[in-house]
């Protein structure tokens, strides 16, 4: 922290943040949210913000695998973690299987919730095959089994999609997770 002759005071400092497997070093203000930091100082804008309150999940990331809304958290967070964002998902190019199934299956329409969409689904796959139990898990003790639609509902609530694309969007998940792909 530096006082200018001016008496303002200047809280900046410089991170470095592994973004799609990249050091990136940035200067920003410990305020600043992971979202703006990836939007606004690294130019990533395949994250949406949509409410910058944490309710309808266009702003999901993962880091180091697990999905977070980057609205609610701090980028000085997350220095020296890995920060996978939609950009990053692709191979060498290409489309994810995932990301090809929301294409295959519609799991889109405006696009804009797609990017939170898609990462929460890594996450939220990831989850399921850990054994982690949701609210409609019928048998915790059971293991993880096969990805039902109601699972599917539950487990992807925290994400919105204004324009309905609900049934693609489960059906493009299904077929990824029953073909063995987390990404």
């Amino acid at each position: 922290m530096t006082q200018h002759e001016s008496g303002k005071i200047d809280n900046r400092t410089t991170i470095t943040l592994i973004v799609n497997g990249s050091q990136r070093e940035v200067e920003l203000e410990p305020r600043v949210s992971l979202l703006d930091a990836l939007r606004e100082r690294l130019q990533l804008t395949g994250t949406k913000k949509g409410c910058d309150q944490g309710a309808c999940g266009a702003c999901t990331v993962l880091v180091d695998g697990e999905r977070i809304l980057s609205c609610l958290a701090l980028a000085v967070q997350y220095q020296g973690r890995q920060i996978t964002t939609i950009e990053g998902l692709a191979n060498d190019g290409s489309l994810s299987a995932l990301q090809s199934a929301f294409v295959t299956y519609d799991g889109f329409q405006c696009g804009y919730c797609t990017s939170g969409q898609i990462c929460s689904a890594v996450g939220m796959m990831r989850e399921f095959d850990s054994g982690l139990p949701s609210a409609v898990t019928q048998d915790v003790t059971a293991g993880s089994g096969g990805l039902s639609s109601e699972e599917i509902k539950e487990r992807m609530s925290g994400n919105l999609c204004r324009c309905g694309a609900y049934v693609g969007i489960c059906e493009a998940i299904r077929q990824t997770h029953e073909a063995g792909f987390a990404r």
